[in-house]
């Protein structure tokens, strides 16, 4: 089967890992969307995609309110692969029959390939594979048949190979599977017919497009934070509205040591952007001085960025649009837009956001994680040395202090996340890291300094590894590097005599302590 569309369509069921489905494709050099399950079929037509992918998904097509999407997608004559829970889903609606496991399957499994289908061209007869699934495929739909099968599943994988309908009863998307990528590839190119031209040229004059067409002749102002994304998007939209995109940076009073200075300064001299500093530092300060819980100081901090922006708008005359860098792995984890997924935390450009904001909201990279990001920008010219800073939370400083935020707490962290940094820096692990920084707690312990007891608070350090911020690992510095790092942070920072490395994982922990 050949095809001149070049999208693969994502439905989103709510599984952990549709976001690695999405990158999978992109890998293979095809543009793929997200779209919730329950997207109307009209809208799903539209797109003209190439090829649909069934997510996987926490629910049992058992259940009486599980998740279904439109079945006419049946109908559309182009092929359509679904992935676990997507499996499920497609051999309910097309006449086949689930029923609960005895035994359920969770993590590798060894799958036999019983039948040479395309879905596994150029593919060993028996490969490892990732299983996470309680119910099994008793009878297949008319039309189809087993092409493979594990210990435990008899039809872990399934094809109408007349219909291009495809299932399969394992992740394909997950490192676990390391025959996944070529599974995939079969069908995005073998199968859909999709050729391998899509690269962040071609997203460029994509999100180029969306935006003139977003925008018009509007003027637009752009949250500039000083991270990459918030300047890549400032770049990609300058290139398409000129001089009518004004940056604005807010030195909010929650940035790194001297950061504010820094980014002024790399802003003005290597990317020539249209940019105004505004001090609001005690502004942001004396709002959050009044609260502990994390939510609340994101939501503050949101709200306050917003109007600082109102403000400047209406100094600017007619400004409608405000544009924002916010990524996919914000949206899924603020709230469940495209599937059942739970929250886990609100994101200030995302879920801070007044109901009634005069200016329209433009987010040219929600659709891209941070390592495209940072492509996109090498891209479009944007020095490397900027592009790959490590990741720094719109919310700042002030969610890396534990409880409330003061002025002496806040001098405090920043003393004790420069000494971090540098000393990453000076051990030359800065680029080995994905992301490093110093969280304040508001924690006393006793120690002894000198001949004196102390009774101070603690810094804790954290540094991961991680490719999209999706999931992460601690890093494991050498120790006499850790060793550093505490002794000079306890000798240097007043009212710090402990300090602790965080070496939780993501998950089960986020990155962030808030």
């Amino acid at each position: 089967m050949t095809s001149s569309n070049k999208k693969i369509l994502i439905l989103d069921f709510g599984s952990q890992y549709t976001q690695l489905i999405a990158r999978r494709v992109r890998e293979s050099k095809v543009y793929s969307e997200i779209v919730p399950y329950h997207l109307a079929f009209d809208a799903i037509k539209a797109h003209q995609a190439a090829g649909i992918i069934l997510s996987g998904g926490p629910s049992s097509v058992l259940a009486k309110d599980a998740p279904h999407c439109d079945p006419r997608i049946f109908d559309l004559g182009i092929p359509v692969l679904g992935i676990c829970y997507g499996m499920q889903l497609m051999t309910h609606l097309l006449g086949g029959h689930v029923a609960p496991s005895q035994k359920r399957e969770y993590g590798r499994a060894a799958l036999k390939l019983d039948h040479r289908s395309l879905l596994f061209q150029h593919l060993p007869k028996d490969i490892s594979v990732w299983m996470s699934h309680g119910d099994r495929i008793e009878k297949v739909p008319s039309g189809f048949r087993a092409i493979a099968k594990t210990g435990n599943s008899p039809t872990a994988a399934i094809q109408d190979q007349k219909r291009y309908f495809y299932a399969l009863q394992f992740h394909p998307e997950v490192v676990h599977t390391p025959d996944g990528a070529g599974i995939l590839g079969n069908f995005i190119h073998q199968i859909c017919g999709c050729k391998a031209d899509w690269d962040m040229g071609s997203f460029v004059h994509l999100a180029e497009e969306e935006i003139g067409k977003a925008i018009g002749d509007g003027k637009a102002l752009c949250a500039l934070s000083g991270g990459v994304d918030s300047s890549v998007a400032a770049v990609l939209v300058q290139r398409v509205i000129g001089q009518r995109l004004n940056c604005i940076f807010v030195d909010n009073g929650l940035l790194r040591k001297n950061e504010a200075t820094q980014v002024m300064e790399t802003f003005k001299k290597s990317l020539k952007l249209n940019l105004k500093k505004i001090d609001a530092s005690e502004r942001f300060l004396s709002k959050l001085i009044k609260t502990s819980d994390p939510e609340k100081k994101r939501k503050i901090i949101g709200r306050t960025f917003i109007s600082v922006f109102d403000e400047e708008a209406k100094k600017l005359g007619k400004v409608d649009f405000l544009v924002q860098g916010t990524l996919y792995p914000d949206v899924i984890e603020s709230v469940s837009v495209n599937g059942p997924s739970s929250t886990i935390k609100t994101h200030h450009n995302v879920g801070g956001l007044p109901k009634r904001m005069r200016m329209k909201v433009v987010e040219p990279l929600k659709a891209l994680f941070k390592d495209e990001v940072r492509k996109l920008g090498l891209e479009l010219g944007i020095p490397k040395a900027l592009l790959y800073r490590h990741p720094f939370p719109g919310p700042g400083l002030a969610i890396r202090i534990i409880g409330k935020v003061t002025p002496e707490r806040l001098d405090r962290l920043k003393e004790a996340d420069a000494i971090f940094i540098e000393e990453i820096r000076k051990a030359g692990l800065y680029d080995e890291i994905w992301q490093a920084f110093a969280a304040y707690l508001p924690i006393q312990s006793v120690g002894v300094m000198g001949d004196e007891r102390t009774y101070e608070n603690t810094i804790a350090l954290r540094a991961v590894t991680s490719l999209d911020g999706m999931t992460a690992d601690w890093y494991e510095f050498p120790h006499n590097v850790l060793k550093t790092m505490a002794n000079r942070i306890i000798n240097e920072v007043k009212g710090i005599n402990r300090v602790v490395y965080d070496i939780t994982s993501k998950p089960p922990g986020t990155i962030e302590w808030e």
